[in-house]
């Protein structure tokens, strides 16, 4: 009873520092202040504070984090809205797709070779781009660490998600596909979210992207590794 007590408070937790956050960004709208990063950032001070482990905050944790996979198949909705204008744009989109998952795992490849990065750190970011149950996966099948991968998912997603404004309006990207293949194959679920705040079209076009990419990088993966000799 104790135990279900305190995972019912982790939730709480959870929900409501996501819940408290989501209404500052609505408020204020900078990139720095999306709701991810500052709630993962509160609740990490607060465990902190309370000298709280993170195994025991995952009691509950596990809960929230086993809906990331119906959360993705979610995703299907906005894209069978948007079924029509993809048929018509097919080519262009898988074209994006597969440069943003080809260049998102050879890049750190490239740099892995460069930098001498740990053995095992390398197989863990590869992955980095792609959605985190599905990161998680290729991470485990190529012989990383899953924990790892995750941080690698949460940087990549973050970063990309508010570097992606100043990016768009330096290159002068206006397009609601050029913006949503971007976020998509770069930023996963997080950059899917910011997409969102543009129009349903750019979030359609970064969730058919995000799926693409989570297909194409399953198999995708072991070549980089083999190509690299890594």
């Amino acid at each position: 009873m104790q135990e279900f007590l305190f995972a019912f408070c982790m939730i709480v937790l959870t929900v409501v520092a996501y819940f408290v956050m989501t209404k500052i960004y609505k408020r204020y709208s900078y990139s720095f202040l999306i709701p991810v990063l500052t709630a993962t950032t509160l609740i990490i001070i607060i465990l902190f504070i309370l000298r709280i482990p993170y195994k025991s905050y995952m009691i509950g944790g596990q809960w929230i984090n086993s809906l990331l996979g119906p959360s993705v198949v979610a995703l299907a909705y906005p894209l069978y809205k948007q079924r029509h204008f993809l048929k018509n744009h097919f080519f262009p989109i898988v074209g994006g797709v597969l440069v943003g998952a080809i260049s998102g795992m050879v890049s750190v490849g490239i740099f892995a070779k460069l930098f001498g990065i740990n053995h095992t750190l390398i197989l863990s970011i590869i992955p980095k781009s792609l959605t985190t149950p599905v990161a998680i996966e290729v991470t485990r099948g190529l012989g990383g660490n899953a924990s790892m991968a995750i941080v690698g998912v949460m940087i990549a997603g973050i970063f990309g998600a508010i570097a992606a404004p100043t990016i768009f309006k330096f290159l002068r990207v206006h397009s609601p596909i050029g913006r949503g293949i971007a976020l998509g194959s770069a930023s996963h679920a997080i950059g899917t979210s910011k997409a969102a705040e543009y129009s349903e079209l750019t979030f359609s076009m970064s969730s058919v992207t995000m799926t693409l990419c989570a297909i194409i990088g399953s198999f995708l993966g072991p070549i980089v590794v083999w190509l690299f000799h890594i």
